[in-house]
């Protein structure tokens, strides 16, 4: 059987556009929560225990640099490889290969800490479909998008990078 392409999963999967890029559909929400009172300041509201995401990334389509206030794991799905670059609150670069290729350095899947600013982009084939868990759940309250200026100014080290994976407006 042939590999589908881009296009199918975004059909199938009923897959919309992505404010950091890319195309994904909630498939996932805890119907429990967590008191705001019991987790840590940075949520500034309850939240579900987790959610589940299709992710789906293109060459035409990165994830600009962002970070959430909560761990993210990716779990490959389909599709060839890419590669997460990420900033530690600390300002460490590092970067990980996702997909199915464990030979050439892929992995099935990968945790992105909370607070780190990270990016994406697909490496080897045309896409790459993965599935992202967040908990606690993600809500886009919990989501900053990066600034290129702003974020070139803490990281002057990582500008190249960072105007690779960002736009002009916030």
């Amino acid at each position: 059987m042939s590999e589908k392409s881009a296009n199918y999963w975004i059909e199938q999967l009923r897959l919309q556009a992505h404010p950091e890029g890319g195309y994904f559909n909630e498939t996932y929400r805890s119907e429990e929560a967590i008191k705001k009172e019991d987790l840590p300041e940075r949520y500034q509201a309850d939240r579900v225990f987790g959610t589940s995401i299709y992710f789906l990334l293109t060459t035409d389509s990165v994830s600009n640099f962002h970070r959430l206030n909560s761990d993210e794991i990716w779990h490959y799905h389909q599709g060839g490889s890419a590669i997460i670059h990420m900033i530690s609150p600390e300002g460490k670069l590092s970067s990980k290969r996702i997909g199915s290729d464990l030979t050439s350095g892929d992995s099935l899947q990968m945790t992105i800490p909370r607070g780190h600013w990270f990016a994406a982009e697909v490496i080897a084939s045309e896409y790459i479909l993965v599935g992202c868990t967040v908990a606690p759940g993600f809500e886009f309250q919990d989501f900053e998008l990066a600034d290129r200026e702003g974020l070139s100014s803490v990281y002057p080290e990582y500008q190249t990078l960072i105007q690779q994976f960002t736009n002009n407006k916030k």
